[in-house]
Formats: structure tokens, C-alpha cells, sequence
């Protein structure tokens, strides 16, 4: 069993280059080869959200961010407190 403090750390951000996409990164998982050039990524991008998920039904917090980037790229405009709400039973209270 997970404890509490093996939370996951993420953010959720828009691309400053020409694509503008918005992306997640997952800052706990990365890698040594990844780790630099994702965090330098994420930090030149805007950021839109960030929190902690729980490590218990990770797989489904991640399946649930991945839906909001598919709207949020879709053209969908979604708030801090929008995405809140669909993450609030994966985030820690």
C-alpha cells in the first residue's frame, strides 16, 4: 500500500512554440535522461495547472488529464477550478 507521502507531482502546461499544444509532465516519474529537458520544457511553457495525484489509481488520474488535454487542444477553454473539479478524487486534500 502506497503511503500518502509517494504522491505524484505534475504539471499541466501550454507549449510556447509555434504547436501550443498543452501537455502534462509528471515530475516524480522523470528519468536522468529525461529529467532536465522535460522540467526545461514544462518551465518555458505557460503554466496552466499543477498538484499532486495520489499513487493509488494513478492509472486513471493520468487517463482523466489526458482527457482534458485532448479538450484543452481541441480548442476547449477550461479553468484552474474546472480542472480542480475533474481531478479533485485523485488529488491529496
Amino acid at each position: 500500500m502506497p503511503f500518502e507521502s509517494d504522491k505524484i507531482m505534475f504539471e499541466i502546461y501550454r507549449e510556447s512554440t509555434y504547436s501550443g499544444e498543452y501537455r502534462v509532465v509528471y515530475f516524480t516519474e522523470l528519468q536522468d535522461h529525461n529529467k532536465e529537458a522535460e522540467i526545461n520544457r514544462a518551465a518555458a511553457g505557460e503554466h496552466v495547472f499543477d498538484g499532486f495525484i495520489r499513487p493509488y489509481k494513478k492509472d486513471l488520474a493520468k487517463e482523466t488529464i489526458g482527457k482534458l488535454l485532448d479538450r484543452m487542444n481541441a480548442g476547449e477553454k477550461l479553468s484552474s477550478e474546472e480542472i480542480a473539479q475533474q481531478l479533485k478524487l485523485f488529488m491529496p486534500s
